[in-house]
């Protein structure tokens, strides 16, 4: 898919996430025009230091948290350490600074790869049900929610041109999916 520069202009995002993803989607905005508030993984080992932040950031027009950074090599501390932070990262920005603005907002879960380890299956089934429920619980507030679950060999680069296109006009459409990126080809800039 080819996206037309310019594409996020005036869009604000909170990228969450120490990966690679992270870094990639956040990248991917910043060329289409996107202004991108990266949100300190260390910001959410508190929650009212997660909620000064996002509020300090307010108004955002979406979040994109990638889960698999921090989930690694699996095993169920790792599970629970992941969701606990994604539903903080979550919660903050909501809270703090999309459904106090009024806006439509946006919300993409990037989750762990198949073969992260011990519990990835469990992690990407979590974070599935995560978005599908925020897409119903909060579509009061117009913010939708979808997940990736990227393959074993999906790029970081395919995974961010798809956060793109889900944070666009576009992408306003999609709520509660789930989007499978086994084997996603990107086209040449």
């Amino acid at each position: 898919m080819t996206l037309l520069p310019d594409l996020l202009r005036g869009v604000r995002v909170a990228v969450g996430g120490d990966g690679s993803c992270a870094t990639a989607a956040s990248d991917g905005l910043r060329a289409l025009g996107a202004t991108v508030d990266e949100l300190p993984v260390a910001t959410l080992a508190e929650e009212d230091a997660a909620a000064a932040w996002a509020c300090e950031r307010a108004p955002l027009d979406g979040l994109v948290y990638d889960a698999g950074a921090g989930f690694g090599t699996g095993g169920a501390e790792a599970l629970r350490g992941t969701m606990e932070l994604t539903w903080r990262a979550i919660r903050a920005v909501a809270t703090g600074a999309l459904i106090e603005s009024g806006l439509p907002g946006r919300i993409v879960l990037v989750a762990p790869r198949p073969d992260a380890g011990p519990h990835a299956v469990a992690g990407r089934a979590a974070l599935e049900n995560l978005a599908r429920t925020l897409s119903v619980e909060w579509a009061r507030h117009q913010i939708t929610a979808v997940v990736l679950w990227p393959g074993s060999a999906t790029t970081d680069a395919a995974l961010a041109q798809m956060t793109c296109f889900l944070l666009s006009p576009a992408g306003g459409y999609f709520s509660g999916c789930r989007f499978e990126l086994d084997s996603v080809a990107v086209a040449a800039r």
